[in-house]
């Protein structure tokens, strides 16, 4: 690292870390645990995969089952049908609410948006360190629950399953998992308001003079509609599970058909959170790409104030269709049309975004760099991702495909191939001013490709699982359905697992060679407009030397000469 005092060096000692409300400590505090937390997240998708690519059974753990060997007798390659629950709702919750909910925010958020807004801080640092505390408590607490051994409840925590899980006997105490893990996710909750609150103050009172709501970088206006769910939202997850825990603890029938609950209202509690939930990990993805779009473009972003829009419309219409999620419940052959209705009516603001993006990529001086080779596998990923999410969207054709591997692809081109891709593409966008080190350019391409393709026949496989029937959630595919294409596929998918696996750590190479051992950044290492690349990489402790003065919009590069942008990406220091 530079001998010049920076955020990173200044002050020094493990103490200064723990304690610092320095937003920018604090984005890389976040990025070790939950780079820590998708490992652990990546492990259980391996161990899932390694049990779905072959159909073959054991029994009692011996050798592979025979013909004559019953249901009953026959447990799963490598584990048993209880083990593959709890490993599969164990990778549901790391990924979910330990990984891609907090990313984009947490890292990027935290550390570029006082940046941006030309400010020291945001508007609480020391709520702002809170919020670190009170995640890393409720990932500890959720953890907890391995001590019993992990739930297998799925990561929904679906009643009966939650409320029918029993309690089991650890160093003498009566322990429940499922309380454990409930818990966990209600205290991350606070987590997430915490930052949802600092954030819309931060961008409310803290802009500078000449940044009007219309001259706020795009990333500004997707960290602002991503607060807004976080704050509104998130309460309804917390009240739900509050509730579950209130019975499993009290007997008091509130969910438990055997009490005089309704588990229907549970599913209603949970989406109602949950797919708003979804634009949490969303719309930080699409602030990411409508920054790497312009910069890498050299070209001023096509329809600004559409995609501004466009964030906070889908913040509010993302509220208003969680039934979709609902429709082989029992609910209303009506209200499922109006939910139906919504779930289109909410692709226009998405699609909005996509068009503007390749409007803005039209004739622009495109850099083929890394960052720009995962802009465009995020928007193929989001395309496939978007237009299957319309499939499911319409009643006759969810109804066939509800609780099959179709649903789990939608899922996973949605948070992990867009939602992922692009938290990647934003970290090597912005590694140089993190941490002051150029990475290895080839090697960057060549993890994104390798991931990418990894990634496609890893989902594009389950496309097709789930249209043959294959159903979600089950350890074992043997003796039911068209058993050889579930084999050849589940075959396919769990082959584009390794390749992802190795896609990973290629980057990882790469960002620890760089650090070791990279090439000093520029301040301006791409040519970007916003006022991140006005200061030094990595910042001073306070971000800028002097105050930063706003005399252009973020995107006018019409407006301004290349020679005039601090560093163009060829110049060295």
């Amino acid at each position: 690292m530079s001998t010049e005092k920076n955020y990173l060096n200044h002050p020094k000692g493990l103490l200064s870390w723990l304690i610092t409300v320095d937003h920018k400590r604090i984005a890389i505090l976040y990025t070790i645990v939950v780079l820590f937390f998708f490992f652990v997240g990546g492990v259980y998708a391996s161990l899932i995969r390694l049990e779905l690519a072959f159909p073959n059974t054991m029994i009692d753990g011996g050798t592979p089952a025979l013909g004559g060997a019953t249901v009953a007798e026959t447990e799963g390659m490598y584990f048993d049908d209880k083990t593959y629950n709890k490993i599969f709702t164990m990778h549901g919750i790391v990924m979910v609410f330990l990984v891609i909910i907090p990313a984009t925010p947490a890292i990027l958020g935290n550390f570029l948006l006082p940046i941006l807004l030309g400010a020291k801080d945001v508007a609480f640092p020391r709520l702002n360190l809170a919020s670190w505390y009170v995640y890393m408590l409720g990932a500890g607490v959720a953890l907890t629950s391995l001590i019993a051994g992990g739930v297998d409840t799925g990561w929904t925590f679906y009643t009966p399953f939650s409320t029918l899980s029993k309690s089991v006997e650890v160093a003498g105490i009566q322990f429940s998992p499922v309380i454990a893990i409930t818990l966990g996710a209600f205290i991350l909750g606070f987590s997430s308001i915490f930052t949802g609150i600092n954030f819309i103050v931060t961008i409310h009172k803290m802009r500078p003079p000449g940044m009007t709501w219309f001259k706020l970088p795009l990333f500004l206006w997707g960290m602002y509609a991503t607060s807004l769910i976080q704050v509104l939202a998130t309460p309804v997850l917390g009240v739900t599970l509050g509730l579950l825990i209130l019975e499993k603890v009290t007997g008091a029938g509130i969910f438990d058909p055997a009490l005089g609950g309704d588990p229907i209202l549970f599913q209603h509690f949970f989406w109602f959170y949950s797919h708003p939930a979804v634009y949490i990990m969303i719309l930080p993805a699409f602030a990411v790409i409508s920054e790497m779009v312009a910069v890498h473009s050299h070209r001023n972003i096509f329809g600004y104030k559409l995609i501004g829009f466009s964030s906070v419309a889908i913040a509010l219409l993302g509220s208003l269709v969680w039934g979709h999620h609902m429709f082989v419940s029992g609910q209303s052959e009506w209200l499922g049309a109006i939910f139906s209705f919504l779930t289109f009516f909410i692709g226009i603001p998405s699609g909005i975004k996509v068009f503007n993006w390749l409007a803005t990529m039209y004739k622009g001086e495109i850099k083929l760099n890394t960052s720009m080779f995962y802009v465009i596998a995020f928007l193929i990923n989001f395309a496939i991702g978007g237009l299957t999410g319309i499939f499911l969207g319409t009643l006759v054709i969810d109804i066939n495909l509800h609780d099959t591997y179709f649903v789990v692809a939608h899922f996973h081109y949605v948070m992990m191939g867009s939602g992922l891709f692009a938290f990647f593409g934003g970290m090597h966008h912005w590694w140089p001013k993190i941490f002051g080190k150029m990475y290895n350019e080839i090697v960057g391409i060549l993890g994104c490709l390798v991931i990418f393709v990894g990634f496609n026949i890893t989902f594009l496989s389950q496309f097709y699982l789930g249209l043959q029937g294959m159903p979600r959630r089950y350890h074992d595919y043997s003796g039911f359905g068209p058993e050889e294409i579930f084999s050849r596929f589940h075959g396919f998918s769990s082959v584009g697992t390794l390749i992802m696996a190795i896609g990973f750590v290629i980057i990882a190479l790469n960002w620890l060679h760089s650090l070791f051992a990279g090439k000093k950044a520029p301040s301006n290492p791409w040519g970007g407009l916003t006022l991140e690349w006005a200061t030094t990489s990595p910042p001073p402790t306070h971000n800028f030397h002097k105050d930063p003065e706003y005399i252009h919009g973020p995107y006018d590069y019409d407006k301004i000469l290349p020679e005039n942008i601090a560093q163009k990406p060829a110049d060295k220091e």
